[in-house]
């Protein structure tokens, strides 16, 4: 009695040898040599595209490492504030308009802790205020 996964394996090697090409085979047949010659060029530069691949790798986790702090925000800002900005950047101070408005930004929110600390209250107020509600309504009578 014949194993019908020994046929399918049979079928797959097959299938396999038939692709592969060897020297033997190839004489003669300039468009097979060619195929053999393409099929070995691209062999080759695997290993080179695969370093390639890991050092791009690596550069994007080292940059992502660098930058878990960051975030970007977009901001409109007036012509003035505009250019206070590149007068920070022409002075030296910091290397970009970003990094002066960053700079400037946490300098603000220390300066109104008072406003942030009120506005936390209300936040927290406000998210009992919805809990409360959930509640009536999960405990609604039948």
């Amino acid at each position: 009695m014949s194993n019908p996964y020994q046929k399918e394996e049979q079928r797959s090697s097959e299938s396999v040898d038939d692709l592969m090409l060897t020297d033997d085979e190839t004489d003669g047949d300039s468009d097979r040599t060619r195929t053999t010659s393409s099929v070995r060029d691209i062999a080759s530069r695997i290993p080179e595209s695969l370093s390639a691949i890991g050092r791009d790798i690596s550069r994007t986790i080292e940059r992502a490492m660098h930058a878990k702090d960051d975030y970007v925000v977009a901001v409109k800002v007036s012509p003035e504030t505009q250019e206070r900005l590149e007068q920070l950047v022409q002075s030296g101070i910091f290397k970009s308009r970003a990094e002066a408005a960053g700079f400037l930004i946490e300098e603000g929110i220390k300066t109104q802790s008072a406003l942030f600390g009120r506005v936390e209250q209300k936040l927290a107020e406000i998210e009992r205020l919805r809990a409360e509600l959930r509640g009536m309504i999960n405990d609604k009578p039948a």
